[in-house]
């Protein structure tokens, strides 16, 4: 069966979904992006990355030419409409297509732009998940606005890059010394106090929808959560390492730029809240 994306209110099929070369995000990265999980044809923690997206647009006052609603309706019907199980729904909104091609916004008759397409992914039963992955570290080199989540990601696509020609899972990126964020990912680690340390939200990263989640089951369980800026030493020092996201879940971290962490295994933390998790996952997907 052919794939099926939505383009401006249609569903087509994905060879045929086209945009105008004029569209803002082609031409400046005028755009924000979102992608939710899907599990069993449902949609997972949908509501958060909703709100996500809504503040996004907002910051850079990007109107959605769609309800959340809406785009809840068409994600939905994407899903049907690809027989989707297990994977990823991917939605773009733009500042539209306008012929000026001029730095300031357009004029207010200059549509939005919404794109969806999804992918199928086995999140659940992904080989690394107990295996545990390698990171690498690079510098930092984004701008001062990552909490947007911005469809401008050559930064990240560098980074990941190198991790993948260093065989690694993921980059960590580094910032006056410390750990900001995996290229896609938001890093943790766990303490020799048993303590889980993750990065305060900020402008300096992202505030990830299964971030927000893991610290919350964390806390249900009286778990100690502190959120606080780390370094690569701290992180080489702990028990034990991990990432979170929508694509990947809960995944272990065993090595960062080659040397072990721990005792070079998936750590019992970072399985017991890939394990939560995925009940989360599949008790509230909608």
């Amino acid at each position: 069966m052919d794939p099926i994306a939505y383009v401006n209110g249609s569903f087509v099929p994905l060879a045929d979904a086209k945009i105008s070369v004029l569209d803002r995000g082609f031409l400046f990265a005028d755009g924000i992006y979102e992608v939710s999980a899907v599990l069993d044809g449902k949609l997972v923690d949908n509501a958060s990355h909703l709100a996500r997206l809504q503040r996004s647009v907002g910051e850079i006052k990007l109107r959605l030419p769609e309800t959340l609603d809406r785009i809840t309706e068409i994600q939905k019907e994407l899903i049907a409409r690809n027989k989707l199980e297990n994977g990823l729904v991917y939605l773009q909104v733009t500042r539209g297509a306008d012929k000026s091609r001029d730095f300031p916004f357009p004029k207010a008759d200059v549509k939005s732009s919404l794109v969806m397409f999804t992918s199928e992914k086995d999140i659940i039963n992904a080989p690394v998940a107990k295996t545990g992955i390698n990171v690498i570290t690079v510098p930092d080199i984004r701008w001062e606005r990552r909490d947007i989540k911005s469809v401008a990601l050559l930064a990240q696509v560098l980074a990941k890059q190198v991790a993948a020609e260093a065989g690694a899972g993921e980059a960590w990126m580094l910032q006056d010394g410390y750990v900001t964020e995996g290229g896609s990912s938001t890093a943790f680690i766990l303490t020799r106090d048993d303590v889980i340390v993750t990065r305060q939200n900020s402008n300096a990263i992202l505030p990830g929808c299964t971030r927000k989640a893991v610290i919350a089951l964390a806390q249900e369980r009286q778990l100690r959560v502190e959120e606080r800026s780390f370094t690569v030493a701290e992180a080489l020092a702990a028990k034990e390492a991990f990432i979170t996201s929508a694509s990947a879940f809960v995944q272990p971290v065993i090595a960062v730029d080659g040397k072990t962490i721990g005792d070079g295994k998936p750590g019992p933390m970072a399985t017991r809240l890939r394990e939560i998790y995925v009940e989360f996952a599949k008790a509230t997907a909608v």
